[in-house]
Formats: structure tokens, sequence, C-alpha cells
């Protein structure tokens, strides 16, 4: 919980700006620079530009707004292991070799990533509220509201004015996207580590049989297992970074959502018209070319044509 919450308090401003930019909010004009090829180009601000205008607006302390929702969002995610109580691990699984191993380490991958789909659901469920609260805290930067001063009185304010619906607003995009990501990144991996990885090593040289002395094998071949575990772990990490640039839309549909037409000017025209539904915001993203807005914070170019509002 403490590691976890520290993360959070260190990602904080990062994912402040990076809301504001999926709203469209554009407090800086762009500026004429050279992408990476050096061709001269209009950019939007970055990550620390942008930052830098939220200090001089609200101080240092402005980069934490949102963050106490936050915190209690991400402590509650915290506890998601205890799924592994209401699904015990199987160990019915024999580990034999040749397709046998793989059919079972399959069937394996399925029931483990089924339970990890379970528990992660519950848990955005349970923490969308905050997700919401935390969400509409930062927006209120973009008309200087101060209608969610506080996390109480946020539960309240969206109680009163939206009902129990209010504090799931965007929870379905968010639901398939956290799903799709899970699914997209546990069978790549398993892939990737069974029919690349595994089958290098087992025909990399030096992988056949192993010298015995007085009925002992002698495990040569450590280095070359411990390499492969540490590919394993980095084939992980790349196919999480995949499967989250892939159901990014998920995540930009679900924050426009969750403050589309909640009372704060950043819900509102000219930054957002109001959608009649998760379906209705992603074809109208879809139309506009704006998919990915708000998913790089470097190096912002000005598409042509595009929906952004500067001050």
């Amino acid at each position: 919980v403490l590691l976890g919450s520290g993360l959070t308090v260190l990602s904080q401003p990062l994912m402040y700006v990076k809301v504001l930019v999926q709203v469209g909010y554009e407090p800086l004009p762009p500026t004429l620079g050279r992408n990476i090829f050096g061709r001269q180009v209009y950019q939007l601000p970055g990550l620390f530009s942008y930052a830098k205008h939220i200090v001089k607006v609200d101080g240092r302390a402005g980069l934490f707004k949102g963050l106490a929702p936050r915190l209690c969002s991400s402590a509650i995610g915290t506890v998601r292991p205890l799924s592994g109580q209401l699904f015990p691990p199987d160990s019915s699984f024999p580990l034999q070799p040749g397709a046998r191993r793989k059919e079972s380490s399959l069937e394996q991958v399925l029931k483990e990533t089924s339970q990890e789909m379970v528990a992660r659901s519950a848990a955005t469920l349970i923490t969308h509220p905050f997700h919401v609260i935390t969400l509409r805290c930062m927006v209120q930067f973009i008309g200087r509201e101060t209608k969610y001063s506080g996390t109480l009185s946020a539960f309240a304010t969206i109680y009163r004015e939206e009902g129990i619906l209010g504090f799931f607003a965007g929870l379905i995009p968010r639901l398939l996207g956290d799903i799709l990501s899970l699914w997209l990144c546990n069978m790549l991996a398993y892939l990737i580590n069974t029919y690349a990885l595994e089958n290098g090593v087992g025909s990399a040289p030096g992988s056949g049989p192993r010298p015995r002395f007085g009925g002992i094998q002698v495990l040569l071949l450590l280095p070359q297992v411990s390499t492969m575990t540490e590919m394993k772990s980095y084939s992980q990490a790349v196919t999480g970074f995949f499967a989250s640039m892939l159901t990014y839309p998920f995540v930009l549909v679900s924050n426009l959502m969750a403050v589309n037409n909640c009372g704060l000017a950043g819900g509102l025209l000219p930054y957002a018209p109001t959608y009649s539904s998760w379906l209705d915001c992603w074809s109208q993203l879809h139309r506009e070319g704006n998919m990915s807005r708000g998913n790089s914070l470097f190096l912002r170019k000005v598409p042509a044509g595009k929906r952004y509002v500067w001050e």
C-alpha cells in the first residue's frame, strides 16, 4: 500500500496534464519546432511546459489536485490479491514433456487470466467512484470551479445531482479496456514465452544431453536458464505496453464520459459536446481523428483540422 501510494503521488502531475490534454484543453499556443526528421512543424506544449503553466497559475500544490480520491482508489485497488482466496490455485495440471505440457500451460494461462479478469473488474467497479471524482477535481482547472473541493463533499454533490449512476460515468469503456488489455497482454506473453523463447533455448548450441558424473546431472546451462527467465519478464513488460497502446481509446472515452455534461466547463462546449453514450463519444472522436489524444505528452504536433481550444 505504501509503495503504491508513493508511486501514485509521483505520477500525479503526469496524470493531471494527461487528463487536461485528453479533454482538449490547450492553454498555450503552439510553437514552431522540428520533428525527429528535422522538418519544421507546429508543436503543442509538452509535459514540462504544460506543468509549468499549471504551477504559474496554482503553484506547485496545483499539480496535485485530485490526489486524495486517487490515493483512496489506489489503496482499495491494492487489496485485489484477495481474489486468490476466492479462486485457490489449481495444481492438477501435470508437467509432462512435449505437446501435453504446452496444452496444460495454455489451460493454466486461461484459468489464471479469467481469475485475474474477475478480480480486476471487481476492483474497477469498487474504485470507479473515486476515479470519477479524481477526474472532475482535475478538470476544474479549466473553468476555475470549486464544485468538487473535497472527496466527501464530491460524493454528496454527485449523488444529489446525478444519483447513483453518476458515480459510474464512463465505467463500461474502462471495464472493456481493462479486460481487453489483460487478455492481450497475457496471451501475447504466453505465445512469445512458449513458441519463441523456449524453442529458441531448446535449439541453442549446447542444449543437448548434459554430462553426468556419478549419476548427478551437472547443470551447465544455469546462466542460459537465468537469461531466459529475464527475457520472459521483459516480454511481459513489452506485451503490457503494446496492449495499453491498443486499448488507449477505451481509456480516453472513459475519462471523457466521466466528466461529460457534469456542470464543469471542461465537460461542455467548446471542449466537448454532450455525448448521448460512450459509443457516441467513440464515434465522434473517431471521425475527428482524436482517438489517441493525450497518449503522448512529448513532441505533440498540431493535427490539421482537429478541435483544440487555446486561451
